[in-house]
C-alpha cells in the first residue's frame, strides 16, 4: 500500500507547490494579469483576450478555481471572474519567505570554487 508523500511536508510547502504547480502554465498567468489588470470581475471576454479557445480557457480557469486564487460567481448565463485578492497577499508573503530563506545563506561561487 503506498501513501501521498506529500503528508509529509507541511502545509505551507504544500500550498506553495500547489500555486507554483498552477502558475507555470503561461496562460494562467496570463489570466491572472489580465483580472488584476481590470477594475471590474470580467465573463466571457478573458477568452476574447487570449490567443486561446473559449474551452482551453475554461480549462484553465477551473484550475485557478479549484485552488481559490480566482473566484466565480454566476450571474444569470454567465459567470463573473475576479482575483482573490486575500489569497494572493498570502500567498506573496510565503514566496516572499520562501525566498528570502533561499537566498540567506551565501551563495556558492564559481562551479570549480563549490564544495559540492
Amino acid at each position: 500500500m503506498t501513501y501521498a508523500k506529500t503528508a509529509a511536508f507541511t502545509a505551507d510547502q504544500q500550498q506553495l507547490a500547489r500555486v507554483a504547480k498552477a502558475l507555470a502554465h503561461p496562460a494562467r498567468v496570463a489570466i491572472i494579469q489580465l483580472l488584476a489588470s481590470k477594475t471590474t470581475c470580467i465573463s466571457g471576454d478573458i477568452a476574447a483576450e487570449l490567443p486561446l479557445s473559449r474551452t482551453t480557457v475554461t480549462q484553465h480557469l477551473q484550475e485557478l478555481k479549484a485552488l481559490d486564487l480566482i473566484r466565480g460567481e454566476i450571474e444569470g448565463v454567465t459567470v463573473c471572474y475576479c482575483l482573490n485578492a486575500e489569497l494572493l497577499r498570502q500567498v506573496q508573503q510565503q514566496f516572499a519567505a520562501f525566498f528570502a530563506a533561499a537566498t540567506a545563506a551565501p551563495a556558492c561561487g564559481p562551479a570549480e570554487a563549490c564544495a559540492c
